[in-house]
């Protein structure tokens, strides 16, 4: 019997040009795909082969932790984030 563990984290989905891409910055995982309802799916499944190939692998313990994530008793728990915010920085073009 497989064990499954659900966990919550934070996605962000940006639009360039005609292409949608998935970011997770928990995991340090992205995805892209044409249309935004394909590239939450496709998210989806990058996570589930990226635990897949943690377990394959042995290396849950150790990518988990080197990502921010705790382990509790039972589970791991991926960083909070603190902050998602818009900056406005000048920066030069030219000297």
């Amino acid at each position: 019997m497989k064990t499954r563990l659900d966990i919550s984290i934070p996605v962000s989905v940006f639009k360039e040009g005609t292409i949608y891409i998935a970011f997770s910055p928990v995991l340090d995982l992205s995805t892209s795909a044409s249309s935004y309802a394909l590239v939450k799916r496709r998210f989806d499944e990058v996570v589930e082969l990226f635990f897949e190939e943690l377990l394959d692998m042995g290396t849950v313990n150790d990518v988990l932790s080197n990502l921010g994530w705790v382990k509790t008793r039972t589970s791991w728990a991926p960083p909070i984030p603190v902050s998602h915010e818009m900056t406005n920085i000048g920066v030069p073009l030219s000297n």
